[in-house]
């Protein structure tokens, strides 16, 4: 009888559409188009080959936010354990048979497209953690056997990642995890003390990595010593970041990008591209942009009436924050270079997808805001 009267009480699909956030759905689109021009740019003033692409991915990842952001939240809480495990699945593939690209396994060959299980583990991450979250009373939140879980949770996959080796994704992983404790109300004393175990293990962990995620650490601490080869990819962005100056070279007249100075320019690399054309005006546009979308992101969180709601929409706005953060920080030498990609800017298929299907998942906090979740997923009166 309970579900009949919780089902009668479901919004129909004409109003759930018009309960979209169309002005976070216009944001986006903004931001993406911003993208499109500059892969137009990255490719001399062609549409081949990033751009057209890109546009196509955009367009279909549009769809996939928006059927996710109708779907009940309720289902995405009680789907979370199954696709967590669905997505650990796919990491541990990649450890048995997935494609080596660039010197890194991260992806699986799937025909048509290459599929990047870390994107989604992301996404993962934040739905697991805010569903056991959810479910754990607030009492037990202070005993740290109860952590025990989550913490596996977070670790077991950045692990895996970090194997790959894709160091940027696994810090990633960790810093996300580690904003979803803390959101769950888990004391600042406790973070104080893995913060510290981590840096006694700091020797055997160094020890461990690879020749060239350690030199990309020495080139970080002096992108001098050894300007064509590791300091390279360093000091090129810099160099078309600065040379930017205030207002820009001009929309295709960037040298270093279209002179192929920059390395993976339409990629980890696009945001130099922007500040050599359009310089600090540019830049400081396309971060209000993205502030605008942070914005919209907790006010959802904080406007959701249900505490899994509140956990989702914070772990996928930060998540995003995380991403703009790294990406920006690497590319202007604040943090070593990794492997972290400007959302909806950067060419690549498996970060669209992610990237918008969690702000579906933003939306459907945003459109089921009014629903009171209980711990089990179930609807509270």
């Amino acid at each position: 009888m309970r579900w009949l009267f919780e089902n009668a009480r479901q919004p129909t699909l004409a109003v759930k559409l018009l309960n979209v956030n169309w002005m976070l759905v216009l944001l986006l689109a903004t931001i993406a188009g911003v993208g499109f021009a500059m892969l137009y740019s990255a490719a001399n003033g062609n549409w081949q080959p990033w751009a057209a692409r890109q546009v196509l991915r955009f367009a279909v990842a549009v769809v996939v936010m928006l059927a996710v952001a109708l779907v009940d939240i309720r289902f995405w809480l009680r789907s979370a354990y199954v696709f967590y495990a669905v997505t650990m699945v796919l990491l541990i593939a990649v450890e048995v048979r997935g494609a080596i690209g660039m010197g890194a396994q991260r992806w699986i060959d799937l025909g048509l497209i290459q599929l990047q299980p870390s994107e989604f583990m992301k996404i993962a991450l934040i739905l697991v953690l805010a569903r056991y979250f959810n479910a754990l009373p607030p009492e037990d939140i202070r005993r740290p056997v109860k952590l025990l879980v989550p913490a596996l949770f977070v670790f077991v996959p950045a692990i895996l990642v970090l194997k790959q080796p894709d160091l940027g994704t696994a810090l990633m992983l960790v810093i996300g995890g580690a904003a979803m404790f803390f959101l769950a109300g888990v004391r600042l004393w406790k973070f104080a003390l893995i913060i510290a175990a981590a840096g006694a293990v700091i020797p055997f962990a160094w020890t461990h990595l690879r020749d060239y995620q350690r030199n990309r650490i020495y080139t970080f601490l002096d992108p001098e010593s050894d300007p064509l080869g590791a300091g390279y990819h360093s000091l090129q962005s810099k160099i078309a970041v600065g040379s930017g100056g205030v207002f820009g070279k001009g929309f295709l007249s960037g040298t270093q990008s279209h002179l192929s100075f920059l390395p993976e320019r339409q990629t980890d690399f696009i945001f130099t591209i922007l500040a050599e054309e359009f310089g600090l005006i540019g830049g400081l546009a396309l971060l209000a942009l993205y502030g605008l979308v942070f914005i919209y992101g907790y006010a959802i969180a904080f406007r959701s009436r249900s505490h899994f709601g509140r956990l989702l929409a914070f772990g996928i706005t930060t998540n995003m924050f995380l991403y703009v953060f790294i990406n920006m920080a690497m590319v202007i030498g604040l943090i070593p270079v990794v492997g972290v990609p400007l959302p909806l800017i950067s060419y690549g298929g498996t970060a669209m997808l992610t990237v918008m299907f969690g702000f579906g998942l933003l939306m459907s906090v945003y459109v089921h805001r009014d629903i009171r979740i209980g711990r089990h997923g179930d609807t509270e009166q």
